[in-house]
């Protein structure tokens, strides 16, 4: 019978389980590129600060979009003698960055708009109206390319949060430009732009939230601990477990260490397999680290120890 006997596994056995959105980066940050030198330009011409102030916006989004994009190269690093998992957690890094410079943006921009609200100033309503329906279209289809793995990944999230953000606030402005056009209500376009203000700063702290508790090895929230606890209580053979770990990797992985008291002893690889298979498929447990003691000595947590000593 083998003791303190530990198998490693992940689901396809060369540990690279991060989706490379190089494609959906490039494209973004082109465009979204592209459209700052637009709307800098005729925000300038047309006398609107909303417009100015949309650009720098969405130069801070740039940056946001280059920081998550270096992230998810890094991810995709090996292991070394250093780095044993690699970089996967810079992920987690840029979705906290990314989360705390959004939130500092909305700042700016919803005191501006306070400026705005006592006095309002004349544009040019059709070349706003125009900009930044062109606006809506980039950003749009910026968040488009990030939408399906934006509920998986909280990098890609901070990302897809980013550019349907800027799509919104380019939404407000062209309404704000429209209705000031056949009203003359200037007060619009401040007003419209705090409220999405307060909806991105409602689902910016969402991901702020996850984020940091990641950074902090909490369980991820995808997974129910107490799931993973009675599935593995309930495997054949298995009379008891201890030092059940499970912590994020990454913004878009998952990492699990368990003790497993089993009396009759390893159980043979096919059994390891079979489990740590179910892990990844019932739980999203990427890799899996699994130690199996026969129960004749009594073994306890280290750190349950170090706490009960504080």
């Amino acid at each position: 019978m083998f003791n303190n006997l530990e198998k490693k596994f992940s689901t396809n056995h060369n540990h690279s389980h991060v989706t490379n959105h190089g494609y959906a980066f490039f494209i973004s940050i082109f465009l979204n590129t592209t459209f700052i030198i637009i709307e800098f330009t005729y925000g300038y011409l047309a006398n609107s600060a909303a417009l100015i102030a949309d650009a720098w916006h969405n130069l801070s989004d740039v940056l946001a979009l280059i920081l998550a994009w270096l992230a998810s190269i890094l991810a995709r690093k090996a292991p070394n003698n250093r780095y044993t998992y690699g970089l996967r957690s810079s992920t987690i890094l840029a979705a906290i960055a990314n989360a705390m410079f959004l939130l500092i943006v909305c700042g700016g921009i919803a005191w501006e708009a306070f400026q705005r609200l006592s006095q309002p100033p004349v544009i040019t309503e059709m070349t706003v109206i125009v900009v930044s329906g062109i606006g809506i279209l980039i950003n749009g289809f910026s968040a488009f390319l990030f939408m399906n793995d934006s509920k998986e990944d909280l990098n890609i999230r901070g990302a897809y949060l980013h550019m349907a953000a800027d799509a919104g606030i380019s939404f407000s402005v062209m309404v704000a430009g429209i209705v000031m056009m056949i009203t003359g209500w200037y007060w619009i376009d401040p007003v419209l732009t705090l409220i999405i203000v307060v909806i991105i700063v409602i689902s910016t702290w969402s991901l702020l939230r996850e984020s940091i508790q990641l950074g902090l090895n909490a369980v991820p929230a995808n997974i129910d601990a107490s799931a993973v606890e009675f599935y593995l209580r309930s495997c054949s053979g298995v009379s008891d477990l201890h030092d059940l770990h499970i912590w994020g990797m990454s913004t878009s992985e998952s990492a699990l260490t368990v003790h497993l008291v089993m009396p009759e002893g390893y159980p043979g690889d096919a059994y390891m397999d079979k489990l740590m298979q179910d892990l990844n498929d019932k739980y999203k447990i990427n890799h899996s680290t699994i130690q199996i003691e026969q129960g004749s000595t009594n073994h306890n947590c280290m750190l349950q120890l170090q706490e009960h000593k504080d």
